[in-house]
């Protein structure tokens, strides 16, 4: 007589990074009130979910964008140099082209907007840990939207983000440490490739796709 061994599969392990406590909690419940996933570990800040991470090895990493100290896609950069096969899911507030470039670029799988169904949340986390990828078509069309030339570079964003704070170009070269004449050369470079008549337009544009966030 042949007895044949049945073993449940195990739940998918997961591990929720984001800087409200009752975001997370929220989260967790939703996790746990499915049979197929677990929520193993919380993590508030970059720091934490990298340390987190690393006792837990979860399946499965939900990652806010807006964390204090370092940001959501430093993280995943981080865990993934220590984790090369760790798998990100980012849940955010974040919908600009940028932000969502950046996220795939450092290793995330799928990319998901707060206040989705729950639905659509269980289904990344499907796809994800069955090795594929999940981005719906919000998110998409605005990473279709982006173009290769627009982006700007490190030193062109920490100009924009002074410009967003009103500096003139005066302030800004003294913060950075550059000529006035070169901050008016990046300046104008920023302009060109976000199409912006004038340096609101710039900031209003960068603040939409994600290039700068105040």
């Amino acid at each position: 007589m042949k007895f044949i061994m049945q073993s449940a599969t195990s739940p998918i392990r997961i591990l929720i990074v984001d800087d409200h406590p009752i975001m997370r909690f929220g989260i967790a419940a939703l996790i746990n009130a499915s049979k197929e996933m677990v929520a193993v570990g919380q993590a508030g800040s970059g720091e934490e979910a990298v340390e987190q991470h690393g006792a837990l090895q979860p399946d499965i990493t939900l990652m806010d964008l807006r964390l204090p100290g370092i940001s959501g896609v430093e993280t995943i950069r981080r865990i993934r140099l220590r984790a090369p096969q760790a798998r990100f899911i980012v849940l955010t507030t974040y919908e600009g082209d940028e932000d969502i470039h950046q996220a795939m670029e450092a290793g995330a799988s799928g990319y998901l907007v707060k206040g989705l169904p729950q639905e659509m949340l269980v289904a990344a986390v499907r796809r994800v840990h069955g090795g594929g990828r999940y981005f719906p078509p919000p998110v998409s069309r605005a990473l279709a939207a982006r173009t290769h030339d627009s982006s700007l570079s490190p030193r062109e964003r920490q100009v924009l983000e002074l410009v967003a704070k009103g500096r003139s170009n005066r302030e800004i070269a003294s913060a950075l440490g550059i000529t006035e004449a070169t901050v008016k050369c990046h300046v104008s470079v920023i302009l060109s490739r976000l199409n912006a008549a004038d340096r609101t337009q710039a900031v209003m544009t960068a603040l939409q796709r994600g290039l700068i966030h105040l």
